[in-house]
């Protein structure tokens, strides 16, 4: 498989002189396409930082980010969201959805901003909430629905503009049991279809269902290649 992310010695780091934090410090990380990988690490490890760079939603103090063959480490704010919107889907804990708004049209809001076409927008939205099993709760806003369900319309908006990658931030903080293992389905029939997928969690039962752990302590990255039977020995030392 080809590389879609590659960070090569990146750093994020805040402040100057006595007050620098160093948020991730000479990084090196290859995530293939196709790929199913969680990010795991104790609290101030630089997880939640390394999602936000390679979402794009951040740039590094320095080295290099290729996401899909471009160097995008030292792009503006206007194309660094142009490419969110065409390669990457997020999905946060806290499900973000617009109370006014029906599960239909939350799916389809992403669209507008990729400028697709009126006509379009509906039939892929439509698409994207039957992939996640809400086909029957399109006209349903986020109060008439339960925290797995507003969960699944988020991960249909996600994918509404076909992303390369998905990004999926603690997905499962909010819900409950029963309801987790209903949306982890979901990332994997995803995955299956050749989506690749990272996710940043804490748990350990929801990171063995990947196919990956990468582990951050302290802001570098201390096991890049983990298996899901790996980690019980490394989460039980910052327990």
């Amino acid at each position: 498989m080809e590389p879609l992310i590659q960070l090569q010695s990146v750093s994020k780091v805040y402040g100057i002189g006595n007050t620098e934090v160093r948020a991730l410090w000479q990084v090196d990380l290859t995530i293939r396409r196709g790929e199913y990988c969680s990010i795991m690490g104790p609290s101030g490890s630089g997880k939640s930082t390394a999602m936000n760079l390679i979402g794009c939603l951040d740039r590094p103090t320095s080295g290099e980010y290729h996401l899909d063959g471009e160097n995008v480490a030292s792009l503006d704010d206007d194309a660094l969201a142009h490419i969110r919107n065409r390669k990457v889907g997020f999905v946060f804990q806290q499900f973000h959805l617009l109370p006014q708004l029906t599960a239909l049209e939350n799916v389809m809001l992403p669209m507008v901003y990729a400028e697709v076409p009126t006509t379009e927008r509906r039939d892929r939205a439509v698409d994207a909430l039957e992939r996640v099993k809400l086909a029957d709760r399109m006209a349903n806003k986020p109060t008439q629905l339960s925290g797995g369900q507003q969960q699944r319309v988020a991960i249909a908006r996600a994918i509404v503009n076909q992303p390369l990658l998905v990004l999926a931030d603690e997905p499962t903080g909010a819900l409950d049991s029963h309801t987790t293992q209903d949306v982890l389905s979901i990332f994997s029939d995803l995955n299956s279809t050749g989506i690749t997928v990272v996710m940043v969690t804490h748990e350990p039962d929801v990171a063995r269902l990947t196919n990956r752990i990468i582990w951050f302590r302290d802001g570098e990255v201390m096991h890049a290649d983990l298996q899901p039977d790996d980690i019980g020995h490394l989460t039980a030392s910052v327990s």
